[in-house]
């Protein structure tokens, strides 16, 4: 096996690029990316250059780790960026307006915000009528009379 790996010289590199990008696009995580890239990058250097394969090794764990270190930072400043009502879609609604498809009789009714219809809570008013979103608890949305 490894004379069958040996005689194939660069082209080890190469193919070892290919498998780690597909892993890349199977498992993504934009890791193996890097590592393809890098398995790529020695195997046309190696085209063009004579190398022992300790070297070409050594110069793959050197791209690799740069290459890996260079994207995070580059992608350092994106890494903060966030949607603060991800998990608590009810928060995207508050302070908008929603007409009423059942009225709120006993402090409950319902209104169609998003791609859905929510339960909501405040004074007993008529279907129809416009409220405001006041606030969110989970699965339901607090509201008043529009002014």
């Amino acid at each position: 096996m490894f004379d069958y790996m040996a005689g194939l010289g660069t082209w080890n590199w190469f193919i070892l690029g290919v498998v780690l990008i597909i892993l890349e696009v199977l498992v993504p995580g934009t890791f193996m990316l890097w590592l393809g890239i890098s398995a790529l990058a020695v195997g046309v250097i190696a085209l063009a250059v004579t190398m022992t394969w300790q070297v070409q090794v050594l110069l793959f764990a050197i791209l690799s780790i740069a290459s890996v270190f260079l994207w995070r930072k580059l992608q350092g400043s994106n890494d903060h960026v966030s949607t603060p009502t991800l998990n608590r879609r009810g928060d995207a609604f508050i302070g908008r307006t929603f007409t009423l498809e059942k009225p709120i009789v006993d402090g409950l009714g319902s209104v169609r915000a998003g791609d859905g219809v929510w339960m909501v809570r405040g004074p007993d008013t008529p279907a129809g009528s416009r409220v405001k979103v006041v606030s969110s608890d989970g699965g339901a949305l607090t509201v008043a009379p529009e002014a």
